[in-house]
């Protein structure tokens, strides 16, 4: 994604407002193209609710973010864009002249990928120049949270094509699936549009209303969706025989007359009015944005728990995260550090989660955040991911922590760092938690970290160059007065005599 710095957006509406908070918050430069006069507003708040949601997902620091600016006019967002993403209303006779406009003025080498949820590109990319550029990257709303995101080029489409876009897409931090033929409505919509027919039929028979349907997925087959799909979960399914004996023993119900799935209700008045009734029903008053931020804080409780796993979507979510945490430490290692003076290496925020029922910090928020602390200085110095993969890393042993100040919930904290002392195999550290607005310190922690061979189990002196780069900053820091409350213990007085 290196040579991609500005991306133009042809359509700013739901999908549109996606693309352009998941390619601001990865500091790519947006321009949208969208004649709607409350775009900017619109525009806005789905970029709000972006980076609230993202600011949660990864404990990895934020980037910088890049520019965003709104025009009426085609050519003004395809012309200086070094990727183009078109996401406008899914008729042709729409997309194409648009298109059109678009690739004439882009770049020869600029692809263009849209994000239609069924048009076949084929059909799309026919009359405009350089059609060889052209694909669909159709994601999944919110888009700035959803990773997959499926990458079908058409007939005059190229390889090279599909392989730049969907690199440019997985720096985003998404899950390209490619698709080996062009069909229409894809992969992932097919089967949504399949249990979709099924469920008008079940509210138009009375068999179940809008919420139910739903809480039959959402609190059954839907949690093994978002992580095993259905072939894996029908493998398991088959018990230690697995699938073979799974499809013997399931397989016939498949032909029994149980299924309206082949015939589609008429979605007349009658049945219009009461699927929208149960679902404003359903909604209970809400307004749309809280059911976006509640789907948000949904969806990312269950990628970072499936981050944990490192399984499903928390593998994509976790590798995205070591991508953040490297642009981080290289970030960190490009800043000039002043060699007499703390470290400032690691920032954060307090996110609602860490608040605990007396409104305040948590106590294992404090250690988390003193633990990437002490992360950020191991980068610093090299003993990074890279460094853990010969065998070697720094363990902490020993950790003492005060507790200063209450913190509040979206509190910006800065941690400051000092090195006490640093041989070989030990390193003694000071943080100091401080409140990055105000400058009010909060807490510290004192830490005794070793040098191990993991391989070994046992301590060893550190690798030359990690020293080498150690060495000098904990002689800058010798000379600095040792940080208020070092080297304290935790005692009471004694019983008087």
């Amino acid at each position: 994604m290196n040579d991609i710095k500005t991306v133009g957006l042809l359509g700013g509406g739901v999908i549109g407002a996606g693309w352009a908070a998941r390619c601001l918050l990865n500091g790519l430069d947006v321009v949208v193209c969208d004649l709607d006069p409350e775009a900017e507003r619109k525009l806005g708040e789905v970029i709000a609710n972006a980076g609230r949601a993202m600011g949660k997902i990864s404990m990895a620091p934020p980037g910088p973010r890049g520019s965003l600016r709104i025009t009426r006019e085609i050519e003004d967002a395809a012309g200086g864009a070094d990727f183009i993403q078109e996401s406008l209303p899914e008729r042709e006779d729409i997309k194409i002249p648009l298109l059109k406009r678009a690739a004439k003025a882009a770049r020869p080498e600029v692809i263009i990928g849209s994000s239609t949820s069924g048009l076949l590109p084929s059909r799309l990319q026919a009359g405009i120049a350089h059609p060889e550029r052209f694909l669909v990257g159709h994601p999944f709303n919110p888009v700035y949270l959803m990773p997959l995101v499926e990458v079908c080029g058409g007939d005059m489409t190229t390889a090279e094509v599909k392989d730049r876009a969907a690199a440019f897409y997985a720096a985003l931090g998404m899950r390209p699936l490619m698709l080996r033929k062009e069909i229409d409505g894809f992969i992932a919509d097919r089967l949504m549009e399949a249990l979709w027919r099924e469920s008008l039929w079940l509210v138009k028979d009375d068999i179940a209303t809008a919420e139910e349907i739903d809480d039959a997925l959402r609190f059954g087959p839907g949690l093994r969706w978002s992580f095993m799909g259905s072939f894996l979960t029908y493998r398991i399914a088959g018990g230690e025989a697995g699938m073979r004996h799974f499809m013997e023993q399931f397989g016939p119900s498949l032909k029994w007359p149980w299924t309206k799935l082949m015939d589609v209700p008429d979605l007349d008045d009658a049945l219009l009015d009461k699927i929208v009734s149960q679902s404003d029903d359903q909604a209970g008053g809400r307004t749309i944005r809280d059911w976006e931020r509640l789907r948000d804080d949904c969806l990312v409780s269950v990628m970072q728990g499936l981050s944990g796993h490192d399984f499903g979507a928390g593998t994509v979510l976790k590798d995205y995260g070591k991508v953040l945490f490297e642009c981080a430490h290289e970030t960190a290692k490009s800043a000039a550090h002043d060699p007499s003076a703390p470290l400032r290496l690691h920032t954060a925020r307090v996110l609602p989660e860490w608040i605990d029922y007396n409104g305040h910090m948590t106590e294992s928020r404090y250690l988390q955040v003193f633990g990437d602390g002490t992360d950020a200085v191991l980068r610093h110095i090299g003993a990074d991911a890279e460094y853990h993969k010969h065998g070697f890393s720094y363990y902490t042993v020993e950790t003492h922590i005060r507790h200063l100040h209450d913190v509040n919930a979206d509190t910006p904290l800065q941690v400051e760092t000092q090195i006490l002392g640093a041989d070989d195999k030990r390193l003694h550290i000071f943080h100091s938690l401080v409140a990055a607005e105000s400058g009010t310190l909060l807490a510290s922690a004192e830490h005794m970290l070793l040098h191990v061979d993991t391989k070994e189990g046992r301590a060893c002196p550190a690798a030359r160059e990690v020293l080498a780069k150690l060495e000098p900053i904990a002689e800058g820091h010798a000379k600095l007065p040792p940080p208020e409350g070092a080297g304290r213990a935790i005692a009471m007085p004694g019983p008087k005599v």
